[in-house]
């Protein structure tokens, strides 16, 4: 064999096994990490809603629209109501309501948001403690993922641990986690996971960021794997230098 050849094996074997320890660091951090089963961005919400039955006068807002604290929605007028009024059992003014002097009542925005599920029309008669509307808080976006889980992957989830959010168009957003809410069926962990990340921003990355947008969540898990070391290493300078 010609010293060539010999120098070619070299380089051979070199790239072979350079290839096997990256397809196994690659390995050992697939095993460190969870895929949601299905996830969607979600919003803290506030209904709209009254304790007295009555019919409504009108409707002043509409689905989808952007409303302030304070900003009235709703107006009703109820029998009820103004029974209790004569009699001084009513508050006139709440965070969520007013009442006028003829007794109608007005159903006002207690956050500012965005209106959505509207459930009814001027004309319409409502129960007490139906929900007219929910209002999608602005700035309170999170991210309600399902996952499951295997008793090992379970105990590996580490408080606030690191989750990687991708949107439909391939944005990718940095979250950690919140909070768990865990059920045991067959041995595995069916987990709903509150994800939280300042970078959720209210019509970002061009209007994904808003209630009801599916998303992909990928939950890194404590790695006890022996390669973890290198692993976290190696993953650390890929993204480092942008790949």
């Amino acid at each position: 064999m010609t010293w060539a050849n010999r120098f070619k094996l070299l380089i051979g074997l070199v790239a072979v096994v350079g290839i096997v320890a990256v397809l196994t660091l690659v390995f050992n951090q697939r095993q460190a990490q969870v895929m949601s089963a299905s996830a969607s961005i979600q919003a803290a919400e506030y209904p709209v809603g009254s304790d007295y039955g009555g019919t409504v006068l009108d409707r002043l807002v509409d689905d989808g629209d952007h409303v302030r604290a304070g900003q009235a929605l709703f107006t009703l007028q109820s029998p009820t109501l103004q029974a209790d009024l004569a009699e001084g059992l009513v508050t006139v003014d709440s965070v969520a309501y007013s009442v006028a002097d003829d007794g109608v009542l007005t159903l006002t925005a207690s956050v500012d948001g965005t209106l959505t599920d509207i459930t009814t029309e001027r004309g319409s008669f409502v129960q007490a403690g139906q929900v007219l509307a929910v209002i999608d808080k602005t700035g309170s976006l999170f991210v309600s993922a399902d996952f499951v889980l295997t008793s090992g992957d379970y105990a590996r989830i580490e408080p606030g641990a690191a989750v990687d959010i991708v949107l439909p168009n391939q944005t990718r957003v940095a979250g950690t986690m919140d909070t768990l809410d865990v059920q045991t069926a067959d041995g595995q962990a069916e987990t709903t996971a509150r994800v939280v990340s300042p970078d959720l921003v209210d019509g970002a990355a061009d209007g994904l960021m808003a209630p009801g947008t599916p998303v992909t969540a990928t939950i890194e898990l404590r790695d006890d794997g022996l390669l973890a070391g290198a692993s976290d290493g190696l993953f650390s300078f890929l993204r480092t230098i942008g790949l």
